[in-house]
C-alpha cells in the first residue's frame, strides 16, 4: 500500500512545490517508485518545475472519470511519475477535487499530493485523500501562524504530521529558528532547507534543484530529508570536484 503524504502550507509562496518536485526526485533517487501529484487544480504549475508544457491528459480528466489515472501519467527522466492538473480555465467544468481519496496509488510506493495553499476546497481534499501530511513554511510568524491553523484540521481528521520543513531559511537573527517554531506549533521541525540561488537558477532552467546541482546546500538539505522519510542513513553525493567540471562544459 503507498504512503501518501500530503505537502502543504498555510500560506501560499512557501516554496511547497519546488519542494516537492524535488523531495519526490531525491526520493526516485533512492529506488522508491514516486508518484507526485498536482493538486492544485486552479493555478496548477507542476509541470513547469519538470519542463513539461504541453500534457493533453490530466488530473482533471481523471476526475471527471474521463480517462483512467495511468492515462494522465508522465514520466520524467529521474524516474518520477507525475500527474499534472491542466492549465485551462475550460478543464476546471465539472471537476470535483473531493474525487481525490478515490484514486489508486497501488503501484507506487510514495505518493506526494502538492496540495494549494490554505484551507479550502483543494487543500481539504489533499487532507481528505492522505495518511500522511509535511508542512511547508517560512521561518516568520505570518507564515508559521497558518501552520498552527493547519495543524488542528490535521489533528482532527487523525492523519500523521511528519513534520516541518523550514523553507528559505537564511539563518538570520530576525527569523524563527527551529526552537521557536516547535514550541508554536508542537510539531517538530525535519528539515531546514537554506536559502540557494542555485534553486532560483534551476528553475530558470527547469531542472529540479536535486539534479541541476546535487551538491548545493538545498540539495543536500533536501536528500538528506528524502532518507529521513524512507529510514535511511544519509550518505552526502560524491564525484563534486568532476560535477563541477561537467558544469563548466555546459556552460
Amino acid at each position: 500500500m503507498a504512503r501518501i503524504i500530503g505537502i502543504v502550507s498555510g500560506k501560499g509562496g512557501v516554496g511547497k512545490t519546488t519542494l516537492t518536485t524535488n523531495l519526490g526526485v531525491a526520493l526516485s533517487n533512492l529506488k522508491r517508485k514516486v508518484t507526485i501529484v498536482d493538486c492544485n487544480i486552479t493555478t496548477s504549475h507542476l509541470g513547469y518545475h519538470f519542463d513539461f508544457f504541453y500534457y493533453p491528459k490530466t488530473l482533471n480528466q481523471v476526475l471527471r472519470e474521463e480517462i483512467s489515472l495511468e492515462e494522465a501519467s508522465y514520466y520524467h527522466e529521474s524516474g518520477v511519475r507525475i500527474v499534472p492538473a491542466s492549465l485551462s480555465i475550460e478543464e476546471l467544468a465539472g471537476v470535483d477535487i473531493s474525487k481525490l481519496k478515490n484514486l489508486n496509488f497501488d503501484d507506487s510506493e510514495i505518493v506526494l499530493l502538492d496540495s494549494a495553499p490554505g484551507l479550502g476546497r483543494e487543500a481539504m481534499s489533499v487532507l481528505n485523500a492522505c495518511n500522511e501530511v509535511i508542512f511547508v513554511t517560512l521561518p516568520f510568524m505570518n507564515a508559521v501562524s497558518d501552520i498552527i491553523k493547519c495543524s488542528r484540521i490535521v489533528k482532527y481528521l487523525g492523519i500523521n504530521p511528519l513534520g516541518i520543513v523550514l523553507n528559505m531559511w537564511r539563518k538570520d537573527c530576525y527569523e524563527l529558528d527551529e526552537k521557536d517554531v516547535e514550541e508554536l506549533t508542537g510539531i517538530k521541525v525535519i528539515a531546514k532547507i537554506p536559502f540557494d540561488l542555485e534553486v532560483q537558477k534551476s528553475l530558470i532552467y527547469r531542472i529540479p534543484t536535486v539534479l541541476y546541482n546535487p551538491f548545493s546546500p538545498a540539495s543536500l538539505e533536501i536528500n538528506k530529508l528524502a532518507a529521513w522519510l524512507v529510514g535511511e542513513k544519509y550518505t552526502p553525493p560524491k564525484g563534486k570536484i568532476f560535477f563541477k567540471i561537467l558544469r563548466l562544459f555546459r556552460r
